[in-house]
């Protein structure tokens, strides 16, 4: 069906809205995280997710060796909740990644060895990533450029270069 919006073969007009949560993950600027320990910040909606496994996603986001070092009721900074939240993320492997200024509250160092655990997570998936760093979307296949709340420009890093436009502005 033209126009219809799918995923895996199936209408989401035709599924619930909780299923169709069930194949979404997020990751937002503004990450809130309960009163729980670090291991259930991160399995939430996974309770049954081995140990290995939340590792695994915790090592992959950069937090582990963090962790680790942390003393009991330590307020998580920003950028640890976003590194969290991501390993959240990694854990449920979802078919669809939204990405909210997922790495904003990190260093560039930091946002480097995250963006290669997304990229590999992203693999297969439909991911909807909101940016201002152009860092975050180099590798899209398809970069929509917003002025005034208005789609000014749409196509891959390469071709957005050559048209010379707002893109191509903010990127040089």
């Amino acid at each position: 069906m033209v126009g219809a919006g799918e995923i895996d073969s199936h209408n989401v007009r035709s599924v619930t809205q909780g299923s169709l949560l069930q194949h979404i993950g997020r990751v937002t600027q503004e990450t809130y995280l309960f009163n729980a320990t670090i291991r259930e910040k991160e399995a939430y909606g996974h309770s049954g997710a081995a140990d290995e496994e939340v590792i695994a996603a915790a090592q992959a986001a950069q937090i582990h060796e963090r962790i680790l070092q942390l003393p009991r009721n330590y307020v998580l900074s920003g950028g640890e909740k976003q590194r969290v939240a991501i390993a959240r993320v990694l854990l449920k492997n979802p078919r669809i990644l939204i990405l909210g200024e997922a790495t904003s509250a990190l260093d560039t160092h930091s946002e480097r060895l995250i963006q290669a655990a997304l990229a590999e997570l992203q693999t297969g998936r439909t991911t909807l990533a909101i940016a201002h760093r152009l860092s975050t979307i180099l590798t899209a296949d398809q970069i929509l450029v917003m002025n005034a709340g208005r789609i000014v420009e749409r196509g891959a890093h390469a071709q957005l270069l050559q048209q010379g436009g707002l893109y191509a502005q903010f990127y040089l």
